[in-house]
């Protein structure tokens, strides 16, 4: 008696393996095989130094990781850059400092009400020498009115973050300014450090970049840091209503806007500022009882 068996067993070899691998095809089609590149995407920028210091990099890969989305990092530089990249719909979320900038992104309808998500932090350089006793201060105004006192040169930086920094920290400290404020002649900001040299001069920078090299310090200390009033506010922009974004992707993007601002994003951003070498980035203040 004939056995039963297979139809296909029937086939020539050469005609087994085609069968075999036709249904392994449309298998595969029914149930795509899982890889990364599956997950929902979300394509960030980002301000340099968020990246350059590492802490984006780890915070990233976490986010990435709890909300099962792949966190792809598009761009990762100055505001002028990051900005348009955002608004030609190549980035569906930024996060970049709270600035003019920001606020026009909103007014014309390309980003939607900003959400404040953390903080970066300056610092006061100045001649290893110290001639205003700044490393003694007690805080940032209380630096500031020993640089008045003594008359020091200190170099009124052109960066908008950094000027509005000083502007506040002198009215705390009820300072006017006199003689002793130099103007920034520089042409690039990479060059404010340099000239704070020459005029051995004290001035008011962001940490992240003097401490990564991309304000060449030779010939200057950090005098005063860890003062929380001299910090910006970053923030996550997401897609307004003129912004090019997919519904999708607009998902994507509150999806990982509302994660970073979360207590557990919070807690992975200290995280990930410590993994990396910090303080670089700070999370925002907790919220009082």
């Amino acid at each position: 008696m004939m056995s039963r068996k297979n139809p296909e067993n029937r086939l020539p070899g050469r005609c087994r393996l085609a069968a075999r691998l036709g249904v392994l095809a449309a298998a595969l089609l029914l149930f795509p095989a899982w890889s990364p590149a599956a997950q929902p995407e979300i394509r960030v920028a980002v301000v340099g130094g968020i990246q350059l210091c590492g802490v984006w990099p780890i915070l990233a890969k976490r986010a990435g990781e709890v909300l099962g989305m792949s966190v792809v990092t598009v761009s990762a530089a100055p505001k002028e850059v990051v900005g348009p990249v955002f608004e030609r719909g190549e980035a569906d979320l930024l996060l970049i400092h709270a600035s003019d900038h920001t606020s026009a992104l909103l007014a014309n309808g390309m980003a939607a009400p900003l959400r404040a998500w953390a903080q970066n932090e300056h610092v006061i350089v100045g001649p290893p020498g110290d001639p205003a006793a700044v490393r003694g201060a007690a805080d940032a105004v209380e630096a500031m009115r020993r640089i008045a006192a003594a008359g020091a040169p200190f170099i009124a930086f052109r960066n908008p973050g950094s000027h509005s920094l000083v502007q506040e920290l002198w009215h705390s400290a009820g300072i006017s300014p006199g003689p002793w404020v130099l103007q920034d002649t520089t042409t690039t900001p990479r060059a404010i450090l340099a000239l704070a040299a020459e005029k051995q001069a004290y001035g008011l920078v962001g940490h992240i970049p003097v401490a990564f090299g991309k304000i060449p310090g030779a010939g200057m200390a950090v005098l005063l840091a860890g003062d929380p009033a001299t910090r910006r506010l970053y923030v996550a922009v997401e897609p307004g209503p003129r912004h090019p974004a997919t519904p999708e992707r607009r998902a994507a993007a509150r999806r990982l806007a509302d994660y970073l601002l979360s207590p557990t994003g919070q807690r992975e951003l200290a995280i990930a500022d410590r993994q990396a070498g910090g303080p670089w980035i700070y999370p925002l203040p907790a919220p009082k009882p």
